[in-house]
């Protein structure tokens, strides 16, 4: 399993990635999210489902790439490339992948801002190449075991809210999602690219790396839930 967010407020764009592999019963970790282009023009991929499909995907849009040797105008050209690279491995591999019992599963976070853009735009990708796009009304994206991350991002989270901010809505939600799957973990790899000046930054963080955040968001919700208003209900149950 996995856990992927990515968030566009009117600072930025940023992207979060857990690092856990699990098969059968043994437990690896390995990086989810790949950045590509280079000076303000770039672009991060996140992906969700059979990593063999995603490598396989990323290498023939990095051949594109090479082979056009330059980068896409816009993300929309972006986002088409990447499908028409994903619809080629469906068609070269789906029926060996289905005759496996293995269902043909991936799901894709393209995010990023290329030279015609005039704002970045990020993309979830279905696994038949079908996408829709991040928008200002909820602003973010997950992929992976998206239920347990969602009540905090949908509670705090807002296209005005400061990035500095966002990041940390972004680790509570890794949090309460690590919290109750064994199959997401870390370390957790991030990204932003901050406006106006459209620089790029990227993290790799372990366990310590975030303790202090942890820790103080664990006691507090358990003094908020303990300061909690009474109400009538409570004397017919709780007397």
């Amino acid at each position: 399993m996995t856990y992927c967010v990515a968030i566009k407020t009117k600072d930025g764009l940023m992207a979060l990635s857990d690092g856990r592999i699990t098969a059968g019963t043994e437990m690896t970790s390995a990086r989810k999210i790949s950045v590509f282009g280079e000076g303000k023009s770039r672009f991060f991929v996140m992906t969700s489902g059979l990593r063999s499909i995603r490598d396989k995907a990323v290498a023939y849009l990095q051949q594109q790439m090479e082979q056009q040797s330059f980068g896409f105008p816009t993300m929309l050209d972006t986002v088409s490339a990447y499908t028409h690279n994903l619809r080629r491995v469906e068609l070269e591999d789906r029926n060996h992948i289905e005759r496996a019992d293995i269902a043909f599963n991936l799901h894709t976070i393209i995010g990023g801002m290329m030279e015609g853009d005039r704002e970045p735009r990020a993309f979830l990708v279905y696994p038949q190449g079908n996408w829709i796009e991040l928008e200002e009304m909820t602003p973010y994206l997950t992929i992976g075991a998206i239920s347990y991350g969602k009540p905090i991002l949908d509670r705090t989270l807002r296209y005005d809210t400061p990035l500095r901010t966002a990041l940390k809505i972004a680790y509570l939600s890794f949090d309460s999602t690590k919290f109750s799957s064994s199959d997401v973990g870390f370390p957790i790899d991030l990204v932003t690219m901050t406006m106006p000046d459209r620089t790029w930054r990227q993290a790799h963080l372990r366990n310590a790396d975030v303790r202090e955040l942890r820790e103080w968001w664990n006691a507090n919700i358990k003094d908020l839930v303990a300061k909690a208003p009474d109400g009538a209900w409570l004397d017919m149950l709780a007397p």
